[in-house]
């Protein structure tokens, strides 16, 4: 508990206050006064120091100043979905049916550059556990690219602290694991609904790559007299390796996606 400072050396019964004080005038400075000086001086050094410091401090992190985070160099723009190619993701779940989209709730501010942009995957045939065919089922991939680049604020503190969120977009975290290697911070979030994504913080961009699959029923106005057995999702952590290296790809893709000049 803080308390008030307690007051050292209080006078006695019948002793004069200049002498508890530590100087008597009639002989001169005290013992205890000289300590007080040298105490005194040590306590201003340490000020001067600490002042010292902090001044380091703020010149190095730019607590309280107005350091801009470092863009590392990368490029956010309208136009910059037109770099994404997901190869190891093509290769594993199927080719993109189309050139990837870019979705309409991107930011142009000066603070902030924000794209997203989505990619679906050639629909194929579902599998059942034992590799063959699900009785019509087709399953198809969706991969979504969040890239966002701050300007003004250093996007780490938050990055860090969405790591420990239990639920994003209505959706539950089961697990979050940490990336290696990857940018200055990188998560892997394996969601309730069996999506993932990679999050990855680098100087003051932030690039999230998400993919997701889902199931498609048979027509049963095809000849058929109802649905057949539900099939389950497809095993979403055997393209975590391919979801890693693609979203390295996209973040060099962001670099190198600048004009000349």
């Amino acid at each position: 508990m803080i308390t008030e400072p307690e007051l050292v050396g209080e006078p006695g019964p019948g002793e004069p206050a200049d002498v508890v004080s530590g100087f008597d005038p009639r002989q001169g400075p005290a013992a205890g006064g000289r300590r007080r000086v040298r105490g005194l001086l040590w306590a201003a050094a340490g000020a001067v120091v600490a002042s010292a410091v902090w001044a380091t401090a703020v010149f190095a992190y730019g607590i309280g100043g107005d350091r801009k985070p470092d863009p590392r160099g990368y490029r956010v723009e309208s136009d910059s979905c037109a770099a994404v190619e997901l190869k190891a993701l093509a290769k594993a779940v199927g080719k993109p049916a189309a050139e990837p989209s870019t979705e309409l709730d991107g930011i142009e501010h000066p603070a902030l550059r924000r794209i997203r942009c989505t990619v679906d995957f050639t629909v194929a045939a579902a599998r059942a556990p034992d590799g063959a065919e699900a009785s019509g089922w087709s399953t198809g991939y969706q991969a979504s690219l969040t890239a966002e680049l701050h300007k003004e604020t250093d996007p780490r503190p938050e990055f860090e602290a969405s790591s420990t969120l239990t639920e994003i977009d209505g959706t539950g975290v089961d697990r979050v694991e940490r990336v290696p290697d990857l940018g200055d911070l990188a998560h892997l979030l394996i969601m309730e609904d069996e999506s993932m994504r990679v999050q990855v913080v680098e100087g003051g961009a932030v690039v999230t790559l998400t993919l997701s699959s889902w199931m498609s029923p048979p027509d049963i106005d095809n000849g058929r007299e109802g649905l057949p057995d539900v099939v389950d999702q497809p095993e979403m952590l055997a393209y975590r390796g391919d979801l890693i290296s693609d979203t390295r790809a996209v973040m060099q893709a962001l670099k190198a996606d600048r004009p000349a000049g």
